[in-house]
């Protein structure tokens, strides 16, 4: 049975560097033969969550009414979780995070697995430290198996990423998860 993966994207950017990444990683999956799904976060209707607690009496929902709704159904089918974001101030964008916060819903999906994919300005990947530091936090906590992580350092402006080595990693990736 083909593996099911789900990959957040929270570049406000189209056609940016993540984006770009995230579709190195999605050829090399689909031509391993899986399905891959992919939700631009920062271009759809995703609240911050409110601490109501809902998902937890009412598991695997949300009170909330967005568009979050429809990626928590897909996640809750998926194999394989991505995620993917430039580097904003050491972290991921604002608008993956939001998206992230609200997937307490999966609190008891066990056996799944997850990437990470990230693009950032500076050549030191010590910039991305606290997004590593985070999305290893949450991989223990959910006590999902890291699959890989892949960072391409120096590509600030639009298409920077074009020849970049993260690129051939990042299809490699997705062939192999």
């Amino acid at each position: 049975m083909s593996k099911h993966i789900v990959i957040l994207s929270g570049s406000p950017r189209k056609k940016g560097n993540t984006e770009q990444l995230v579709a190195a990683f999605k050829a090399g999956a689909e031509s391993a033969g899986k399905t891959v799904t992919v939700f631009q976060t920062a271009h759809m209707d995703i609240a911050a969550c409110t601490g109501c607690e809902y998902c937890i009496t009412h598991p695997g929902g949300c009170a909330l009414k967005d568009d979050m709704g429809e990626i928590i159904g897909a996640l809750h089918r998926a194999d394989v979780i991505v995620w993917a974001s430039p580097v904003y101030y050491f972290s991921f964008t604002a608008q993956l995070k939001r998206a992230i916060d609200r997937m307490y819903p999966l609190i008891n999906e066990a056996s799944k697995q997850a990437a990470l994919l990230l693009t950032c300005a500076e050549e030191d990947t010590d910039t991305a430290a606290g997004a590593f530091a985070i999305y290893e936090r949450i991989l223990n906590y959910y006590e999902w198996e890291n699959a890989g992580t892949i960072i391409a350092s120096g590509v600030e402006h639009m298409g920077d990423i074009a020849g970049h080595h993260a690129l051939v990693k990042a299809q490699k990736l997705g062939r192999e998860i």
